[in-house]
């Protein structure tokens, strides 16, 4: 089989129906592309929120597959050094930069070091995000408001921006967005705001890019148990997570990665602009 057969020109052809894989020129291509356990061999990413919660289990597996990580935190020190640790387990590089990527030179500097550390980033995964209940509009200061866009959204466009001259034919992005996107949530106002803007993001960016060769996907994971909600609401709330949905509770972070695996792989080669929706069940046609 010739390589490429797919990017050549199809001549004519009319076949019956249902029609022969041997008589198709070229001949469809069905043979696995994978890599087996190193998907992501050679490849460097750059995560952020890679310390804990679904950014370090996504950190993990893309080190088990053979990536060298960057990873971009807030201040929890002590969960960044244990994530590097076990990433420099599977074998491979990993750094830590610290600081708020809710400011935009902070953005810019830790892409500097992440190309000054590996020279390249070959999949950017922008995933922290911070949020505040509130059970009233009145109660979200501008403060709070501008707060959750730097930390959630604006970040997000900061480090794509700032990356982009590093980024090569075949690089690929991802976005942490949210079901809270798709369905709202009365008391995370402004953080769904956040995460549908994520979605529109993701799907303009990858229209834009898409003849560059840089493919743009986003995860809309569910509930999730991770350090952020045991930090974000009442010991009753907490105790509770997740059980409202489908599969009454939450997910784990390890059960999420697998969807970021995916989309930095070549296992989505053909996949840009779209959303996978790892919720525990939940039906929300986005």
């Amino acid at each position: 089989m010739k390589k490429n057969a797919s990017k050549q020109a199809r001549p004519r052809q009319k076949q019956n129906r249902p029609g022969s894989q041997e008589k198709l020129s070229p001949i469809a291509e069905t043979y696995p592309t994978g890599l087996g356990d190193k998907k992501l061999a050679g490849k460097t990413a750059f995560i952020t929120g890679g310390d804990s919660g679904i950014g370090k289990a996504v950190a993990l597996l893309f080190a088990k597959h053979g990536a060298d990580i960057s990873i971009a935190y807030l201040k929890e020190t002590k969960d960044a050094n244990h994530t590097k640790k076990e990433i420099e387990n599977f074998g491979r590089s990993c750094i830590l930069i610290k600081g708020d990527i809710g400011n935009e030179q902070h953005c810019k500097k830790a892409i500097i070091q992440t190309i000054k550390a590996f020279g390249k980033v070959d999949i950017l995964v922008n995933n922290a995000a911070l949020h505040w209940e509130s059970k009233r509009i009145e109660d979200i200061t501008t403060h709070q408001l501008m707060k959750t866009f730097n930390s959630n959204f604006f970040s997000c466009f900061w480090i794509t921006r700032y990356t982009m001259p590093y980024l090569k034919k075949g690089a690929c992005i991802i976005n942490t967005t949210s079901v809270t996107a798709y369905r709202g949530s009365p008391f995370l106002i402004d953080y769904a705001s956040t995460k549908g803007a994520i979605v529109s993001f993701t799907r303009s960016l990858a229209d834009n890019l898409v003849k560059k060769g840089i493919r743009v996907n986003a995860v809309a994971p569910g509930p999730v148990w991770t350090p952020l909600i045991a930090s974000s609401f009442s010991k009753t709330k907490v105790s509770k997570f997740g059980s409202d949905s489908p599969m009454q509770r939450a997910g784990m972070p390890n059960e999420i990665a697998p969807a970021y695996l995916f989309l930095a792989s070549d296992d989505s080669s053909f996949i840009s602009g779209q959303v996978i929706h790892p919720n525990g069940g939940e039906i929300i046609n986005g």
